[in-house]
């Protein structure tokens, strides 16, 4: 079983469009398939943003696996969910509120509570998710920061979750349940939420592709897009579109939907 906490690389690779396409080519060289997926975090309550991520969803056909906030959710993001075929939910955390002292690095699931505490939080956020969403709500917690105490991901599987999603290559653990990250965050959250660019974003991706590709990291873990509508200005919006047009054309890459990625551990 697979688990990484780790946060995006402050000095990522760089690559270009071309880079990409020829990653791809050397997929299909070997002949494979290059699996992507795509989350999208904070979600509380439908807004123009989250209605453009979600019509870009459908528009190009790659599923979107969205990750609510329970305690801030609306009503009125079920119905929007329900209208859209290739939206999937998952749980961000509880609340999205930071526990950690300073000068550690914002946490909600760390360890600075009782782990008996903030897995009584997550039960609740999975029971509101689960009455909110129904079969679309899938039992696979996305901790806010990407960050979660090691005695919180043991305790996971008791607690109901099948699944886990953080940021960075996953790494092997014994924890009972499947682990899927994301891999490429376009956003550069220390040089005020602007894009980060496309040399330094492709390069993510292309790096994680490439190792999975040469056996560096778990090959068969999908090379994961991580967005966040509410913080994207218009240069990470056409990034994230052409990212998945690009991909979508190639015959090497195949968008897949998050409960296809998680069924592997019984997640329904």
């Amino acid at each position: 079983m697979t688990v990484t906490a780790t946060a995006p690389s402050d000095s990522p690779p760089r690559a270009g469009w071309d880079d990409l396409t020829a990653e791809l080519d050397a997929w299909a060289t070997a002949g494979r398939t290059a699996t992507l997926w795509w989350r999208d975090d904070d979600a509380v309550e439908p807004t123009p943003a989250l209605d453009r991520m979600i019509t870009l969803s459908v528009e190009t056909g790659a599923p979107l696996a969205l990750a609510v906030i329970p305690a801030g959710v609306t009503d009125a993001l079920a119905p929007v969910v329900d209208a859209a075929p290739t939206v999937t939910v998952l749980q961000h955390g509880w609340s999205h509120a930071n526990h950690a002292a300073p000068p550690a690095k914002k946490a909600e699931l760390g360890a600075d509570r009782p782990t008996a505490t903030v897995l009584a939080e997550l039960a609740e956020g999975r029971s509101l998710l689960e009455r909110r969403f129904g079969p679309r709500a899938l039992p696979v917690l996305v901790p806010p920061w990407n960050r979660v105490a090691p005695g919180v991901v043991a305790a996971l599987p008791g607690a109901g979750f099948a699944g886990l999603s953080v940021f960075g290559p996953r790494r092997v653990s014994t924890v009972n349940m499947m682990c899927v990250n994301t891999h490429l965050d376009p956003v550069a959250w220390k040089d005020g939420k602007r894009f980060l660019g496309d040399t330094e974003s492709l390069g993510m991706a292309v790096a994680h592709l490439r190792a999975r590709r040469r056996g560096a990291v778990d090959a068969e873990e999908a090379a994961g897009l991580l967005t966040h509508h509410l913080a994207m200005d218009g240069e990470t919006w056409a990034f994230t579109a052409r990212f998945l047009n690009v991909t979508r054309r190639h015959p090497a890459a195949r968008w897949l939907p998050a409960d296809t990625l998680f069924a592997a551990e019984g997640l329904r």
